[in-house]
């Protein structure tokens, strides 16, 4: 079992997936919009995806950002897909800074460090392992 997280844009999804124990978030691969449904389409009749995780673009008041209407359709998109896998939104404020951190953090070469492609699968990684950590908390309780 896996679960999927998207960092969403206008030119690139993040991707990020979890172990088959649903225990650690993975960066997976990022993707334009025109090449993500034969992406997904191959990974999910390969892999048992049992969750969707998608990034809330807010501002720092909580208000949707200008880039939730993309986000919107993607999930409006995914539904409609895969309407058997579950989906959540997890807020996604400060993923991008942080997956650069991240990345530096682990000794990136300066090359990678600045694909944006690598921030943004990083980026749905933390996603991912916020979801991973609040699902884990709630059964601590």
């Amino acid at each position: 079992m896996r679960a999927l997280a998207f960092d969403v844009g206008l030119k690139r999804i993040g991707i990020a997936a979890t172990d088959p124990l649903m225990i650690i978030a993975k960066p997976l691969i990022t993707l334009s919009p025109a090449q993500i449904a034969d992406y997904l389409e191959v990974y999910i009749k390969d892999e048992e995806v049992v969750q969707f995780v998608v990034g809330k673009p807010m501002r720092l008041d909580g208000s949707d950002s200008e880039s939730a209407h993309l986000v919107v359709q993607f999930k409006n998109w995914l539904a409609q897909t895969w309407p058997h896998i579950p989906m959540e939104d997890i807020d996604e404020r400060f993923t991008s800074s942080m997956a650069q951190q991240s990345i530096y953090d682990n000794g990136i070469k300066k090359s990678d460090r600045k694909n944006k492609k690598n921030i943004d699968s990083t980026a749905a990684a933390l996603i991912l392992q916020t979801w991973l950590d609040k699902k884990t908390n709630l059964l601590d309780l």
